[in-house]
């Protein structure tokens, strides 16, 4: 049974439901009617029913008297703080209604930032394109409603309501239907470790939805162990998967949410939810790299940050920061991760002080890591936002990009990789007043450690998140060389769709050998008894490439030379 948000009870009615612990007499206000008390149930929870359909705007008024938007509302009028709207998303005529998903293993996944790519009609025209390309999937920064008109999603309030800045519900299932239409999946960030700083409501009515002795990057944690907050996550995973047919989520930083036993609950609740007929897709973001949560059963696989910040130190010399972890033998690391998938399997981290981080995956097989050289995080937490277009030159980029695309691991690109963009990809926000000074000068504090910006009229210059030339900046602009990229992608792409793809489950790992100061080769034995190998240098000097290892599937530059990568395939 549903215990959050509007339900429609029939003939004219909905019913509308608060927990409110901390209430006595909480009342629902409906647009232009009187005010309605609430009835109190067990454990916190009121209800009334109203007259009311698709479009009618509502709230809750306090017992202080403050009106507070429905913290399960399915869509705002008027921002977070503003009215909610009852919303009936199973109301769209889905046009593919037949489509089950897709197989893990055929991901070819580009994440996108919706706001950026003009809304949910602005990315729906996109599609072809992508689609055209040979991308399978596309994930969306989180869509949820948040504080001002633009965001990267992280600090959403309103968990069930699609941003009003992005388009309606009903946009944003068209966009899904399109997407279906093409052949394409279409996966979630969400966000379940905590909430944003502007508009969020629930520690007035419901303070046991956090843990206030438990502290976090972003306040109290937030109390999983509630039955009531349990409930609050599983609804609207299920909604969004159920109601919006997306074909999968990723849980953000799951580290942070501290309670493994709920994350694991809540994904056998989902495959329970969405039965055995759908490919469903759960993906884990996490500092720890804890391999556990990889078993076979509950979840498909964990963004691998050290296949990026290993491929970022081989290509860019960077060493400060998370990249210090991979600064010695980053060969060596390189191989590890291609023949292993995590590269810190317990061992001390420079970056977290010398703790250990990880625990060993070289049982899992490689479609349990999604890789990428950038997301919205690597570029974004750049003080300038600078992609790799920038940092690094055209041909050992390229090369790094044959090694994504063309390695067992699910290859996760960002918006406008596949353009060759130079434009940079941003931290922004549009907070207000004090807020707003809070989160710009944070932003510039972060970086003080930095060279580069130890001095505070070097990180003046640090762009301010809230100006609204920040967002406008952000979006993905095609680069000198957009046609050549494009086609670039398109090559390696339909080179794995056709000779890896197909024998991809069942893969294992052949090992890897340290070739050089910054080459390596990696070899796998596929599904079907096919052996694909993969050698690569990113050095300044060339090094002896494997010889008898297979058919040439694909080369770049001379084989061993600077900047050259090769693939072989080998059929059973």
């Amino acid at each position: 049974m549903r215990l959050w948000g509007p339900i429609e009870a029939g003939s004219g009615t909905w019913r509308f439901t608060l927990w409110a612990p901390a209430q006595s007499e909480p009342q629902l206000e409906i647009e232009g009617a009187d005010p309605i008390a609430l009835i109190a149930a067990e454990g916190g929870w009121f209800h009334g029913d109203a007259e009311a359909a698709p479009g009618t705007r509502y709230r809750f008024r306090l017992d202080d008297g403050e009106a507070v938007p429905d913290p399960a509302s399915r869509a705002q009028s008027g921002g977070v703080h503003g009215w909610s709207v009852v919303t009936d998303t199973l109301k769209h005529d889905w046009q593919t209604s037949g489509w089950s998903g897709r197989r893990w293993e055929e991901a070819i996944i580009q994440e996108v930032h919706v706001g950026a790519c003009g809304g949910f009609r602005g990315l729906a025209d996109e599609l072809p394109r992508l689609a055209d390309i040979g991308i399978t999937a596309i994930e969306l920064m989180p869509v949820n409603a948040f504080g001002g008109t633009r965001n990267w999603g992280y600090d959403g309030v309103l968990p069930f309501a699609p941003a009003e800045s992005y388009g309606s519900p009903e946009d944003l299932c068209a966009l899904i239907d399109r997407a279906h239409g093409l052949g394409l999946m279409v996966l979630l960030d969400v966000v379940y470790n905590h909430f944003g700083p502007d508009g969020n409501y629930l520690g007035a009515f419901a303070p046991d939805f956090f843990h206030a002795g438990v502290d976090t990057p972003w306040g109290s944690a937030v109390a999983v162990d509630q039955p009531a907050v349990a409930a609050y996550f599983r609804e609207n995973a299920l909604m969004w998967l159920e109601d919006y047919r997306f074909d999968g989520l990723r849980f953000d930083a799951v580290h942070a949410i501290g309670n493994t036993a709920f994350l694991d609950w809540l994904a056998g609740a989902i495959r329970k939810g969405t039965g055995p007929h759908r490919h469903v897709h759960l993906i884990l973001e996490n500092a720890h790299n804890d391999a556990a949560r990889l078993a076979p059963g509950l979840y498909d696989a964990q963004w691998n940050d050290d296949f990026h910040n290993v491929l970022h130190v081989l290509l860019t010399d960077e060493t400060s920061g998370y990249y210090q972890d991979c600064a010695d033998s980053p060969a060596g690391r390189l191989a590890r991760c291609l023949s292993e998938g995590f590269i810190y399997q317990g061992e001390p981290s420079a970056n977290r002080g010398g703790k250990g981080r990880g625990t060993p995956s070289a049982h899992l097989p490689p479609t349990a890591f999604v890789s990428f050289l950038q997301n919205h995080d690597r570029i974004g937490n750049r003080a300038f936002g600078e992609r790799l277009t920038l940092l690094t030159d055209g041909a050992r980029l390229r090369t790094a990009t044959a090694l994504l695309l063309l390695s067992p691991q699910i290859p996760l690109l960002f918006m406008g990789d596949e353009r060759g963009s130079q434009s940079p990809f941003l931290f922004f926000t549009d907070f207000h007043d004090a807020l707003a000074d809070t989160v710009r000068e944070g932003r510039r504090r972060a970086f003080a450690k930095v060279d580069a910006f130890r001095d505070a009229a070097d990180r003046a210059h640090i762009p301010d998140p809230n100006a609204g030339d920040s967002f406008a900046a952000s979006r993905p602009q095609s680069g000198p060389d957009a046609a050549a990229w494009e086609a670039c992608y398109r090559h390696l792409i339909g080179l794995r769709s056709r000779f890896i793809v197909p024998r991809l489950h069942g893969t294992t790992s052949q090992g890897a050998e340290i070739l050089g100061e910054k080459a390596v080769s990696a070899s796998w034995r596929l599904g079907d008894g096919a052996s694909l190998m993969l050698a690569i240098n990113l050095g300044a000097e060339a090094v002896d490439f494997p010889s008898g290892a297979g058919e040439p599937l694909f080369a770049r530059g001379e084989m061993g030379a600077p900047a050259s990568f090769a693939a072989w395939f080998t059929p059973l």
